[in-house]
Parts: structure tokens; C-alpha cells; sequence
């Protein structure tokens, strides 16, 4: 994993991050009062419910945001990736975070104090529409999240997944997605029990849709697999 940049205007993920809309003098103002951290797999960067003095950018790893439910088992909401923002909206909205970041795989990641956060979302509209759009966005994905919960089947919805994490994290140099996700990760992110996810991806496999070693998993027929998802349109 790479050491963070000496400063934020000249970090390798800038143009992926929503921090590209702010000046050279904001940028080097963040780079001043930030915090570089380092966090160790599985290690909890922010719990839920806690009143965090600033935002996290992550610079190099995946985190994943989680939530606790009903029943006291944590559910995946999203991943965090290099240049992505988290805790943001917690900050504009003055609340508790609505979910806990965890370390997915070992994450850096910048520590920016919440004054110097709001103060260039402030001064900066351009920064500010940004993250407007960016939770906006956010919204309508969430739509889709409890549209496909109540309308989708759970092979639906796993073939929807395998395609939306291939699409987010690319593949590897072998053919697989790159990220590794347990089965019972999978199974949390489709809302099933293990063991029907083992049972579905078992049926995708005998169709020669996808292919899976130990935690890695490789979509061999992606048109199949939209078919699966209904996503052909």
C-alpha cells in the first residue's frame, strides 16, 4: 500500500475525489491540519452512533461502511475506496454517524478536523455542490436498494451484486473481481442466509456464469449474469 503524499495537491487520488474542486491554498490548508492514520484489517476506524470531530479520506485500501440491525448483526452498505470521503454528512447535518467504518482490508487514511471541513464547504460553493449531488445520488441508490429487497429474488439480486462489485473494483490481472468478500459478506450484502448464497452461487457456477476460487470470484458470461439480474435494459 502506498505512504501518503507529502500534501493533498499532490495525492495520486485527488482526481477521484471530491477534494479536486478545492484551490491549491484550500488543499494545502487541509494538508496542514490533517491527520494521516493507518488501520489494520477488521479494525473500526468510527463506530455508529458516535459524534466524530472530523471526516475520514481514505488513501489507500477498502474500508466498508456497516450498520447495525434488529437483530444485532452488522449489514454492509457500501465500500470505501481511495479518494472517497466518509462521515461527511454527519458533519453537514450535525448528527451521529448514521453507520460504523470499518477496515476492510488494511486502510490509510486522512483525518480532516471538522472546522477546517465546514469552513471550506463554506467558502467553497463549487465543493459544496459536490457533495450536494454526491448525497443526492446516494438517495436514489438507496430507492433502488429497497425496490430490489421487496420486488427481486435473491438470485436477482446476487447477480445484480457480482456485476456492481466488478463494475466498482474492476478485475485482477486473473480474471477475478477485485475485492474478496466472504460468503457470508455476500449474503449480508444480498439479504440471505449463507447458506442459500452458497447454494445460488453453486447453480451461477454449474451455468458456467461465473467461476469462484476460495473467496475470488470471476464473471465469465456478464450477459448471462445481466439476464440473471435483469438488468438487460
Amino acid at each position: 500500500m502506498s505512504n501518503h503524499p507529502s500534501d493533498c495537491a499532490h495525492c495520486p487520488h485527488l482526481s477521484q475525489s471530491h477534494l479536486n474542486t478545492l484551490t491549491t491554498v484550500e488543499l494545502t490548508d487541509i494538508s496542514k491540519n490533517r491527520s494521516c492514520l493507518s488501520f489494520k484489517k477488521g479494525q473500526v476506524i468510527y463506530h455508529e452512533g458516535m459524534r466524530v470531530n472530523g471526516i475520514y479520506c481514505v488513501h489507500g485500501g477498502i474500508a466498508k461502511v456497516t450498520k447495525l440491525g434488529p437483530r444485532g448483526k452488522d449489514q454492509i452498505i457500501k465500500f470505501m475506496q481511495p479518494g472517497d470521503l466518509a462521515g461527511y454528512r454527519a458533519m453537514v447535518s450535525n448528527e451521529p454517524m448514521a453507520g460504523s467504518l470499518v477496515a476492510h482490508t488494511e486502510v490509510r487514511a486522512c483525518f480532516i478536523p471538522k472546522e477546517i471541513f465546514l469552513s471550506t464547504l463554506r467558502e467553497n460553493p463549487t465543493f459544496s455542490l459536490d457533495l450536494l449531488k454526491e448525497s443526492c445520488h446516494e438517495l436514489g441508490e438507496w430507492g433502488k436498494v429497497v425496490t430490489n429487497l421487496a420486488q427481486k429474488t435473491v438470485k436477482e439480486r446476487l447477480a445484480e451484486l457480482l456485476l456492481l462489485l466488478e463494475s466498482t473494483f474492476g478485475t485482477h490481472a486473473d480474471g477475478y473481481i477485485d475485492i474478496q468478500l466472504t460468503r457470508e459478506e455476500l449474503a449480508n450484502m444480498v439479504g440471505t442466509a449463507t447458506e442459500s448464497l452458497i447454494r445460488l452461487l453453486s447453480e451461477l457456477k454449474k451455468d458456467g456464469i461465473v467461476e469462484s476460487k476460495g473467496k475470488k470470484i470471476q464473471i465469465l458470461n456478464p450477459t448471462a449474469l445481466r439476464a440473471q439480474a435483469e438488468l438487460m435494459h
